[in-house]
């Protein structure tokens, strides 16, 4: 069961991708935002191309745990990919994604020069791990 994370921005998207067993989630790759209904239409064909069972799309909320500017954007997003696809679309709250894909390519020694630039699938990847280690029971993980 391979599960696609999606970190919605307002210039890239950045997509992430389970492992077969639901455990491990990758970076896949940025798609450069076009229009809701034409990024949705990506995100679905890229679902469709790597077998994906469900879709989890990145959410900020507010500190009273209601959708931020950007939490509505994503959830208009997650909705218009509804429309181009018959598999479950997930919002689930990125709090805090892109400050942790920060840290991370610290932690994994980047210079501070190639940290520039954006850092969509990574907290795309960020997101999905959060949803995978939370939400998938291991006996479902092999299916």
């Amino acid at each position: 069961m391979r599960v696609l994370g999606v970190d919605p921005g307002d210039k890239n998207i950045g997509l992430a991708l389970s492992d077969p067993s639901a455990t491990i989630a990758n970076p896949l790759m940025v798609i450069e935002h076009v229009s809701r209904l034409i990024d949705a239409a990506s995100i679905a064909n890229v679902a469709s191309q790597n077998g994906v069972s469900k879709i989890i799309v990145g959410q900020s909320l507010d500190i009273d745990g209601r959708p931020s500017f950007q939490g509505r954007k994503a959830n208009r997003l997650a909705a218009a990919i509804r429309t181009q696809t018959d598999l479950p679309v997930i919002l689930w709250d990125e709090a805090y994604s892109t400050q942790e894909a920060r840290a991370a390519r610290i932690e994994m020694g980047v210079s501070r020069s190639r940290r520039r630039g954006h850092l969509d699938e990574l907290a795309a990847t960020v997101i999905l791990q959060s949803y995978l280690d939370r939400e998938i029971p291991p006996e479902e993980r092999n299916r």
